[in-house]
């Protein structure tokens, strides 16, 4: 079989691929102005509508419905710069940066439209752009923004459904901060929350204390348990003792048929978050002193104890040892809740978050407006750095709402409060008017001592009248407790003020720490 083969097969198989060879080159062609024309079908069979320059900003492709739209024939526009075919175009502007722009307002024609502009690069050189109009109306928009903001609630919906079982919210990576205060605060939440010790969350209004109760909810082996919370300061004080332990059917008039489980009975196996705790009264504090030492709770009309398995994290802006002190609060209740002590600083010591906060912040306005997040111009945001922040987050939350919906799409300083950061003072005068807006009428009675240096003479020239009144509050509380050998109470009767009020001033100006 073999022998019958002819030996010239191979020669003759060249012969006849020869030709094909010679139309190689026509054949790439033709495959080349075929794929170019399905590329083009493909362009003008799509609703965006789309346009390609080259690095001088020369039209080199127009798809047809824009062309339509324009009003001209995409063959006469090649070559022709686009700012005299396309009106408003910014084209220019992405070949002179280099960089993208995403869904850019365009009006063209009398119509506002979302446009987007893309340079393109070739081996790291600019060689062109493409621009593309995605909505031809602002009413397009809306509509895909409805639906998504529709979408989006619905995942809250199931994101809020999934959580139900805990209630707890946030978690550590939420909590917005990078400063060394708030790392150091983060490391010691990563330690304590896998354990069940009670923790005493401290610091000033607004700091946001209420978060790291559910990040220590969520970091620890309670996380699938229940995250119940209370505010104790909230509710009225006949009304306490039946919200934290619950009540049997007929306890009182108007009590519900079948009872209501308290709080206590609602975080067993989880955790129960008490909030402004230094706010309750010391009635309810003697109760909860014995549930915390006991792990039991008797339902206001019940005649029978309940075990309950519950961790407890507590949180306050007061000064607890000052009120302990004055007979405010109980002792054995502080030592029984400060087993962990957690103190989140305000937003002052940590001013090197401002940037990131300001720009989550901003960003989750515009998510929930559907407007794109607005930039915050450098002259704004030194203004922001300038303010003291009394009211911390919560605050700075308030003021960038405020700019959000008063500015455009650049937040300048003339779109936030007069009173964020009109005066670029000393940041070390910072503590004087924190202290200036907590300030309270002090009276001077005849008894107390004169000072060696009085309060007009500690600054001939104070910052603001709040700082002069707080430094000169300051000065008189150490005269009166020079005066009384550091005896508080006698200090206070001096000053003519509650001894609870003097532990408060006495906190609020540092010097807690200093008088025995």
């Amino acid at each position: 079989m073999a022998q019958q083969m002819p030996v010239s097969g191979a020669v003759v198989g060249e012969e006849k691929a020869a030709p094909l060879r010679d139309d190689l080159p026509a054949t790439s062609i033709h495959l080349e102005r075929a794929r170019r024309e399905l590329l083009r079908a493909a362009m003008d069979a799509v609703e965006e509508w789309v346009v390609v320059v080259d690095a001088q900003g020369g039209i080199q492709f127009l798809n047809a419905p824009y062309a339509e739209f324009l009003g001209v024939e995409a063959s006469e526009v090649l070559g022709r710069d686009v700012s005299e075919v396309i009106e408003n175009t910014r084209m220019h502007e992405v070949l002179e940066s280099g960089r993208a722009e995403l869904a850019q307002l365009q009006l063209i024609r009398g119509h506002h439209m979302i446009a987007h502009r893309y340079p393109i690069f070739r081996d790291g050189e600019l060689i062109g752009a493409i621009g593309s109009v995605l909505y031809h109306d602002t009413w397009e928009w809306r509509q895909v923004n409805a639906q998504v903001q529709a979408l989006e609630a619905e995942v809250d919906y199931y994101r809020q459904a999934l959580e139900t079982p805990t209630g707890a919210r946030w978690q550590l990576s939420d909590i917005i901060g990078d400063s060394p205060a708030m790392r150091e605060l983060a490391c010691k939440v990563r330690k304590i929350a896998p354990g069940g010790a009670s923790v005493l969350i401290r610091g000033e209004s607004g700091t946001g204390k209420e978060l790291y109760a559910h990040a220590l909810h969520r970091s620890s082996a309670r996380a699938k348990g229940p995250f119940i919370k209370l505010n104790c300061a909230a509710i009225p004080e006949a009304l306490l003792e039946a919200e934290l332990f619950g009540y049997e059917e007929g306890a009182f008039t108007g009590a519900k048929r079948g009872g209501k489980p308290g709080k206590f009975q609602l975080a067993d196996g989880g955790t129960l978050f008490l909030d402004e705790v230094g706010d309750m009264p010391l009635a309810m504090q003697a109760k909860l002193l014995r549930v915390l030492q006991d792990r039991e709770v008797e339902a206001v009309g019940a005649t029978r104890l309940v075990s309950v398995d519950v961790r407890v994290i507590a949180a306050t802006h007061r000064p607890l040892e000052a009120l302990v002190e004055s007979g405010e609060f109980r002792e054995d209740l502080f030592y029984r809740i400060n087993v962990v002590p957690l103190k989140v600083p305000p937003l002052r010591e940590r001013r090197d978050d401002l940037p990131t906060l300001a720009t989550h912040l901003l960003s989750r306005l515009a998510r929930r407006s559907g407007r794109r997040p607005p930039i915050l111009s450098e002259a704004a945001l030194e203004r922001l750095c300038a303010h003291h922040w009394p009211g911390n987050v919560r605050e700075l939350e308030n003021v960038l709402e405020a700019a959000f919906y008063l500015g455009g799409s650049h937040i300048q300083p003339t779109d936030l409060p007069d009173a964020i950061g009109a005066r670029h003072g000393d940041a070390r005068h910072g503590d004087a008017r924190h202290a200036a807006t907590h300030q309270s009428d002090l009276s001077t009675p005849a008894s107390a001592p004169e000072s060696s240096t009085s309060a007009r003479e500690l600054h001939t020239t104070p910052a603001t009248l709040r700082e002069a009144m707080a430094q000169a509050e300051r000065q008189l509380i150490e005269d009166a407790l020079r005066a009384a050998e550091g005896n508080r109470t006698r200090a206070a009767r001096q000053l003519g003020i509650a001894k609870s009020s003097l532990y408060e001033k006495l906190n609020r100006h540092g010097l807690l720490a200093e008088t025995p």
